[in-house]
């Protein structure tokens, strides 16, 4: 079996590979900032008024960013029930993701979430009956003793926030999973919109029960955190555009250094030798899953 070539910007502009690894790198250091920002507020405000002022900025943001250029079309899906759905897992995700964060160190919310690629694999059988080969499986089970590593469970020193961060890590992966469907179906600028939208609306009641005025402290963050987000997924976007999949990949696992570097900074905190093993052991699977996905791609064989 053989796939048709990635054709974008990379075809026709010079280094345009390494503007798309650039902007990949960039948008996963605006979501460590993202993060931090949720760890930071959450000691003056709730967790649904942080996750409001994400998606009411993603959305502001998203419109300002699409609508100029799409009109009304933007706000027209090929697939609506499909839209909600993924956007109601990604605001799940987040408020998993926000929550475990009031606990646990920004590289070990980090680490676990590269969990992600290997939580595709797997659901990818069921849900869009892709085949996976023992190679591939191998990188699966592998990156789990990774993970076993980082949270040490029946040592008795396994945070129970370590299951919000799991359990974001399997919605996030069906999430990406819905996100390959639409994206068969509707453009990037109408999926990020929804993106907004429905995190917004779903959030704001809550939001609403448990408001507190921001303070000096965390007006900007407040203010930034939904830029961050916005701003992110729009560079990643454009990555895509300069870059196939493949090449961009790997370089999301950069985001770990990036939450190191910010919850030192911010937070005091450096990760335990058990985080730095655990992280590094998923971290190689993942890109070993890359690696065979990349050879399953271009030959029919199993793998």
């Amino acid at each position: 079996m053989s796939t048709r070539p990635f054709v974008g910007l990379a075809d026709h502009e010079p280094n345009a590979r390494y503007k798309g690894i650039g902007l990949m790198i960039t948008a996963f250091a605006l979501f460590a900032l993202l993060d931090a920002c949720a760890k930071y507020m959450s000691a003056w405000h709730g967790i649904a008024q942080i996750v409001f002022a994400r998606y009411a900025g993603h959305f502001l943001l998203g419109v300002v960013l699409y609508a100029p250029f799409a009109g009304r079309g933007i706000w027209r899906s090929n697939n609506l029930r499909l839209q909600i759905l993924r956007s109601s897992l990604l605001l799940a995700s987040t408020t998993l993701n926000f929550t475990a964060l009031q606990y646990l160190q920004l590289a070990e919310t980090a680490s676990i979430s590269f969990t992600i690629p290997l939580w595709v694999a797997v659901l990818s059988v069921p849900l869009l009956g892709e085949y996976i080969g023992p190679h591939r499986w191998a990188a699966v089970v592998v990156g789990f003793v990774g993970v076993l590593i980082i949270i040490r469970p029946g040592l008795g020193l396994m945070h129970w926030a370590v299951l919000l961060s799991l359990s974001m890590a399997v919605t996030t992966a069906l999430y990406q999973i819905l996100t390959r469907k639409l994206a068969q179906v509707d453009r990037a600028g109408t999926t990020q919109i929804y993106t907004g939208l429905v995190g917004t609306l779903g959030v704001l009641p809550f939001a609403l029960f448990d408001w507190t005025e921001p303070n000096s402290h965390t007006l900007f963050p407040m203010i930034a955190i939904g830029a961050l987000g916005a701003v992110g997924h729009y560079f990643l976007i454009q990555a895509h555009r300069y870059a196939p999949a493949p090449i961009l990949a790997p370089f999301s696992y950069t985001q770990i250094i990036s939450m190191v570097a910010i919850g030192y900074w911010l937070f005091h905190d450096l990760p335990d030798i058990w985080t730095v093993v655990g992280g590094s052991v998923v971290i190689a699977s993942g890109l070993y899953l890359l690696h065979r996905e990349r050879i399953h791609m271009g030959s029919p064989g199993p793998n």
